[in-house]
Parts: structure tokens; C-alpha cells; sequence
């Protein structure tokens, strides 16, 4: 099938995207108001962009109806500054739920009851327990596509704070030992295997066509897509189901 990207709206093109570029790694974001109301939320257009400074990238797209802006990127547009929190799989429902559009006034750490760890340069607060953790400052913003209401906002890195078990010599990660969450579409993949290339051609036999295995109790072909539990800002329901 080809598909001509003019043809389609923001939501179908949206689809295409979500459902083509998997896994996503998420930046669980969280960010402080100027009143001082902390704020979380998981962006999944996120990836390094920078080394000398280390850069992160996150795209924050508007609310539900297309045209208000999410509390996150309020916040950091007038404050300058925000936290990449990396999720893993004891996070994950919490996460998902930090996906709900609470109003600005709430203190979505209180409500979802997470614990703050505080940070050593910026004012937001980091996640307690999230194993691996960016402090960043906001270095630039630029407005995305036709109607400017989606934004590519870079971050300088200035701080890493990594659990000591994780950190090995010369910057190493032990990847291996974080059950890390991933996005594909509108669902989560836990990164719980790891190879190199190449890989035995029995192996490859065996798993070909093989569908994903699923961690919850729904069927095989399911998706949450088209359902009233999904939406094209990422939003979810008040439970995050």
C-alpha cells in the first residue's frame, strides 16, 4: 500500500508514525509551573540529539482538541527547565497514568503517589525509585508543521543521575539490567532480550510470522487504537485504562 502524506489528517498521519517508528524510547518528563506545581508526563518522541553537550530531544503535540497546550510544555517554555525520567516495568502503570490531562493546579507526583527525589541544578523534582534520570535545560523550541502547534523543544543535559548497580567504567550502562518500557503504537514493549548479529537461521525460521507475546490478558490481535481509551494527544482515562 502507499499512502500519499498529503492526503491524510493530523490523526491518521499520527497512526502512521506511532505505528511505524516502534519501539520509541519514553521520556517520562516531569517539569515545575512558575506557581510551583510539579508536573509528569510520557512523551515518546524522544531521542539524544547532542554529545558535547549531551542534548535530548523531546515533541510535545497539543491536548485532545488540537489546539490547547499540554501543562508540560507550558512549563518548560516559562521555566527553562525539565527532567527525563527513564521508566521500567514497576513504573510502567504509574506512567501510563501520568498520560491523563489533569488541570495545571494538580501535583500529578501526589496524585498518582510517587515520591520526589530532588534534583541538584534544576528546580523539578526527579521521580524516586526511576533508575536512571536527566536534569535538563531547555536550549531551544521550534514550532512543528502547518499550524505551529507542535513544538520540538531540545535540552542541554546537565546532570545524570544514574543508580549506582547501573553505572560501569567510562559511562557504560548495565542496559541489561533494566526492565525498561518502550512504546510501540498506543501500547508499551518491556526490553527483556538482547542479541548481536548474526543469529542462527533456525532461529530466524522459528520466529518467523511470530505475533509479540503479550504480558496482560488481552487477545493476540488486540490494540487500544480505536477504542475509547486511546486518543490522538496521548491522553488517557482518569485510571489509565
Amino acid at each position: 500500500m502507499i499512502i500519499d502524506a498529503a492526503e491524510l489528517d493530523a490523526t491518521h498521519a499520527y497512526k502512521l508514525l506511532i505505528g511505524s517508528i516502534i519501539p520509541r524510547a519514553v521520556a517520562w518528563v516531569g517539569t515545575v509551573s512558575r506557581d510551583g506545581v510539579a508536573n509528569l508526563a510520557p512523551i515518546s518522541f524522544f531521542t539524544a540529539v547532542g554529545r558535547k553537550p549531551p542534548m535530548v530531544s523531546i515533541t510535545l503535540q497539543p491536548r485532545q482538541d488540537g489546539d490547547t497546550l499540554k501543562d508540560t510544555f507550558v512549563n518548560l517554555r516559562d521555566t527553562g527547565e525539565f527532567v527525563t525520567n527513564l521508566a521500567t516495568l514497576p513504573q510502567a502503570d504509574a506512567m501510563h497514568g501520568s498520560a491523563f490531562a489533569f488541570g495545571p493546579e494538580v501535583d500529578e507526583f501526589e496524585a498518582l503517589g510517587l515520591e520526589k527525589a530532588p534534583s541538584e541544578v534544576v528546580r523539578v523534582p526527579r521521580v524516586k525509585g526511576a533508575p536512571i534520570a536527566f536534569e535538563c535545560v531547555v536550549d531551544r523550541i521550534m514550532p512543528v508543521g502547518d499550524d505551529g502547534v507542535d513544538h520540538v523543544v531540545w535540552g542541554r543535559v546537565v546532570r545524570f543521575h544514574v543508580r549506582d548497580d547501573l553505572y560501569l567504567e567510562r559511562g557504560r550502562i548495565d542496559t541489561a539490567a533494566l526492565p525498561a518500557v518502550g512504546r510501540l503504537a498506543a501500547e508499551y514493549t518491556l526490553v527483556d532480550n538482547v542479541f548481536t548479529t548474526p543469529l542462527d537461521k533456525d532461529l530466524l525460521t522459528a520466529r518467523d510470522g511470530r505475533r509479540m507475546q503479550r504480558l496482560d490478558t488481552h487477545p493476540a490481535d488486540w490494540s487500544p487504537i480505536d477504542t475509547d481509551v486511546w486518543s490522538p494527544s496521548g491522553a488517557v482515562s482518569p485510571h489509565g485504562k
